[in-house]
């Protein structure tokens, strides 16, 4: 799937939400005129930040990893603490985003658009420690502005998308949630070329993974990321998740999905040899460990929908001494 040419999911007109093929710069443009916000917000006035307000902006996005991604935080403390602490801004505004669409009480598409006109904005916000942070990590890596776009145009399918009818469908939503995230963090580490096709494939894997292990919440949300060609090869339909439907076909499903998750992994590792030797570690154990989520659900018999897999900290440990000599194979 060529980077330049994804196509995107977009707010209909007239208010309505549809899926239309546009790309992400049109999708976020739409949105903002659907919900009469310009597309950039003024915040000329407010001055630059001093470092001391900078450095506890960082902590702040340290604090929110911590709190709500133990995995993430595991496997970046293998990071240089400059590159550490920039990628954590990375997730916690990747984090931030995708809380603005789904803690939205009243009108997600008019949060998203102001979020969006934050994100462009020429300062920002001083009373938002996640903007500061990343705004800072963005001018010092000089970061795409269209991979931005990309992972804001992911948030937005969550407004307009809640089935996918193939997995080349899915695929589009996971490049947009995960795999735009692996391709900032080489912005950030550095990369060898050729890069890109595996960082993409890793990012697809880690949302698969997440999908497989949030059926649940999802469901809760009203939301069915399973494709329907691959609940209907096992006599399933997106109404039989919604209704919590748990059975040989559910357990059938997700074993598929599992082992497709898996193969994308393996087809991945290879990557990990393009990046700087001291990123490396770091991306391994990220793999690594989600990976290790996809047992875990196997662990839990397939339940999905009131079990979590995730893996503890001991195991996450164990997995190190392996890790670090596969490493150095590279």
């Amino acid at each position: 799937m060529s980077l330049n040419s994804v196509p995107a999911f977009a707010l209909g007109t007239a208010g309505k939400l549809s899926a239309q093929p546009l790309p992400a710069e049109e999708q976020l443009a739409l949105l903002l005129h659907l919900t009469d916000l310009a597309p950039y917000g003024g915040a000329d006035e407010w001055p630059p930040h001093p470092p001391q307000a900078t450095t506890a902006a960082y902590a702040e996005c340290d604090r929110i990893i911590r709190q709500h991604s133990k995995s993430f935080y595991f496997s970046s403390q293998f990071l240089a603490p400059e590159t550490r602490r920039a990628v954590r801004a990375l997730y916690a505004f990747c984090r931030a985003s995708d809380d603005t669409v789904d803690t939205a009480t009243s009108d997600p598409a008019r949060a998203l658009a102001a979020w969006v006109q934050q994100v462009r904005a020429v300062r920002p916000a001083p009373h938002n420690p996640v903007l500061v942070a990343w705004h800072d990590t963005c001018t010092r890596y000089n970061l795409a502005p269209n991979l931005v776009n990309e992972l804001l145009a992911g948030m937005a399918m969550d407004l307009s998308i809640q089935r996918y009818a193939t997995f080349a469908d899915l695929w589009l939503y996971c490049y947009r949630a995960a795999s735009v995230v692996g391709l900032l963090v080489m912005g950030i580490t550095g990369h060898a070329p050729g890069a890109e096709p595996y960082a993409i494939k890793l990012g697809v894997a880690l949302q698969l993974t997440n999908i497989l292990r949030d059926v649940g919440d999802d469901v809760r949300r009203g939301r069915v990321y399973l494709p329907e060609e691959d609940l209907a090869r096992f006599g399933l339909t997106a109404d039989d998740i919604l209704a919590g439907v748990y059975d040989e076909r559910f357990k059938a499903l997700m074993r598929f999905e599992i082992a497709r998750a898996h193969q994308l992994y393996a087809e991945s590792w290879p990557g990990i040899g393009l990046m700087p030797p001291e990123s490396r570690l770091a991306v391994a154990a990220a793999s690594q460990v989600y990976r290790g989520i996809l047992d875990q659900i196997a662990a839990n018999d397939y339940d999905s929908y009131t079990r979590r897999a995730y893996l503890r900290w001991r195991d996450k440990l164990a997995l190190l001494p392996r890790l670090w000599w596969e490493v150095r194979k590279f």
